[in-house]
């Protein structure tokens, strides 16, 4: 028994280090789509020359989804519900003249009806006429009310079409030979009305230029575990979650060493303004030295530090009043 068990527990401890090592990443380089690009975080950037493909919104992000539309309450759309079978004469209408009716045939029957089967001529007419009556009353009420509803439908007039915004941006251009954003100027504003929390804005060539710079810096920063200089070019969210990667990294004794970062082509996908920030969805096709390292020794554990790789990544910014772009999200394209 002890040997059994003392077997079973071997087995068990190698089919543990198996599972750890195919959890582990397939690659040095960093994956995933993470960080907040406003109220567009949830939506697809549109693709681009430098990103074809369709890119998946943001996987993960601390700004919350738009809530659900709720379903429309049973009083408001009661009134959009074609009327029942039988109208008002099946409501209070409907049991007013049967009652008239009914109250009449029943009292005639039973011998004392309006004033009796005895009555003469003379009560006979004042039975009709007071039927009568009542038949004209009740359609005089049904006609009011149609008229009514009626004149509350077309003061309503047509439902108003809802505004969908024009997607895109502004394409930058084939890239320069060696590599970059190439300056186009932007096109005319749209004379369509925009929605008041979003609208497309132009960049400059400057900002594109600060858009290169910045790719370089932050996959260098990242590279040399430079916290201080991730934090001023980056989101505090975006600061968070390459945090937890390096940390999760120095946990495993593993070091991402990344350098010699050169962008091959890239354009805007797309470019607006809401509350008070100006938001730019670049897509950035780059090339880099990417290699995961072992912590103490500096062996490699995975890439080639001989041959750079080529990623093509949507790397979001945002530049508030008075301060300078930083990187707010990253997706694969």
């Amino acid at each position: 028994m002890k040997r059994a068990g003392a077997k079973l527990t071997s087995v068990l401890g190698v089919s543990l280090v198996l599972a750890l090592m195919a959890s582990g990443p397939a690659d040095a380089r960093r994956g995933g789509s993470f960080g907040s690009r406003g109220m567009r975080t949830y939506q697809a950037p549109p693709p681009t020359r430098t990103a074809p493909q369709q890119t998946a919104p943001v996987q993960r992000s601390m700004t919350q989804p738009p809530k659900a539309t709720q379903p429309a309450p049973a009083a408001a759309t009661a009134a959009g519900q074609p009327a029942r079978r039988g109208g008002f004469l099946g409501g209070m209408g409907g049991g007013l003249l049967g009652g008239l009716v009914a109250g009449g045939l029943i009292g005639m029957m039973l011998g004392n009806g309006f004033g009796g089967m005895g009555a003469g001529l003379a009560n006979t007419l004042m039975q009709v006429a007071l039927i009568g009556g009542g038949i004209w009353l009740v359609t005089a009420l049904l006609r009011r009310r149609r008229a009514g509803a009626a004149f509350a439908g077309a003061a309503a007039g047509p439902a108003r079409a809802a505004y969908v915004p024009h997607g895109g941006g502004f394409d930058s251009g084939p890239a320069r030979a060696s590599g970059g954003f190439q300056a186009r100027e932007a096109p005319p504003p749209a004379y369509e009305p925009q929605p008041e929390a979003s609208h497309d804005i132009g960049l400059m060539q400057s900002d594109r230029d600060t858009f290169e710079r910045l790719l370089g810096e932050i996959q260098d920063a990242f590279g040399r575990e430079d916290y201080g200089a991730l934090r001023e070019r980056t989101t505090p969210e975006i600061m968070s979650f390459l945090s937890e990667e390096l940390s999760q990294n120095a946990v495993q004794g593993r070091r991402n060493q990344v350098s010699g970062t050169r962008l091959l082509q890239a354009d805007v996908a797309e470019a607006w303004r809401e509350a008070g920030a100006d938001y730019a969805t670049a897509a950035l096709r780059y090339e880099s030295i990417d290699v995961m390292r072992e912590r103490q020794s500096g062996a490699v554990l995975e890439g080639d530090p001989d041959s750079p790789t080529e990623t093509t990544e949507l790397w979001t910014f945002v530049r508030r009043a008075g301060d300078d772009w930083k990187l707010s999200a990253i997706q694969e394209a």
